[in-house]
C-alpha cells in the first residue's frame, strides 16, 4: 500500500520526566519493536489491536475489563505511549503491549491476515478542514486493510465526536465487501478525554461497528 499522506503529525509536546523514563526503562518490558515479525498471542488468547491508543486510558480500562484477551496498543506520540507504560505498569497488566510506530504500517507488516479477533479506532485525528480530508486515516485502502486483518466474525469498532467523520467512516466502512454493520464491538467503550472534550464543545459521539463477514 502506498502511503505518501501521513493521518498524523509528529508534534513535539512536552514529556514528562516520568514519562521519558517509562520509555527507557518500561518499554523493553512492555513494548514491541516494529519489525516484520509477525504479532501473536503467547497464551493462544484473543489478539485486539488498537489504532491511535492516546494516553492510554481506554486500553487500559478495556484490558482490566477483558484479562482472557491481549491487547496491541499502537501510537506515535512520546507522551502517550509513556503514560500508558507508566499506567501498565501501575495496574500490573500482563495482557498489554505496546508499539510505538505507524499503525498502517503495523498492520501491513505484524498483522497476520484473519489474526485479530477486533480493532479499535478510537477518536482519530478528524483534520476538520475539509482540504486536509484526505489525510484522514479511515480512507477505501485503509478499511480493505483493516477487514483483511480481522477474523471472521471479529469486529471494527470506531468512535468520533466529528459528524462528518462519522459519515465519512460509514460510508467507507459500510463499503468495504469484507465488513457489515453491527450493533455492538468486542467491548463497551469507556469515557475518553477527547469525548469528554467533545462533549464539552457541543459536539455528538458516534460509536460505529461493523463486523467481518
Amino acid at each position: 500500500m502506498n502511503r505518501p499522506i501521513r493521518s498524523y503529525v509528529l508534534r513535539q509536546g512536552r514529556t514528562t520526566p516520568a514519562q521519558q523514563r517509562a520509555l527507557k526503562e518500561l518499554f523493553p518490558k512492555y513494548g514491541i519493536a516494529f519489525s516484520s515479525a509477525k504479532l501473536h498471542s503467547a497464551r493462544y488468547a484473543p489478539l485486539v489491536l488498537e489504532v491511535g491508543s492516546g494516553m492510554g486510558e481506554t486500553t487500559i480500562a478495556i484490558a482490566k475489563a477483558h484479562p482472557e484477551a491481549d491487547f496491541i496498543a499502537v501510537e506515535v506520540h512520546a507522551p502517550g505511549v509513556g503514560a500508558l507504560l507508566n499506567a501498565i505498569e501501575r495496574e500490573r497488566l500482563t495482557n498489554v503491549r505496546v508499539i510505538r510506530h505507524d499503525a498502517v504500517e503495523v498492520l501491513e507488516r505484524m498483522v497476520e491476515d484473519a489474526s485479530l479477533v477486533a480493532i479499535h479506532l478510537f477518536f482519530p485525528d478528524p483534520w476538520p478542514k475539509k482540504r486536509h480530508h484526505k489525510r484522514r486515516l479511515v480512507q477505501p485502502d485503509v478499511a480493505a486493510l483493516m477487514a483483511r486483518k480481522l477474523m471472521a466474525g471479529g469486529t471494527l469498532h470506531a468512535a468520533t465526536d466529528w459528524p462528518d467523520y462519522a459519515e465519512q467512516m460509514a460510508a467507507v466502512f459500510g463499503a468495504e465487501p469484507l465488513l457489515e454493520a453491527v450493533a455492538g464491538g468486542f467491548a463497551p467503550r469507556p469515557a475518553t478525554k477527547f469525548e469528554s472534550r467533545g462533549r464539552r464543545l457541543g459536539h455528538p459521539i458516534r460509536d460505529l461497528h461493523f463486523r467481518r463477514r
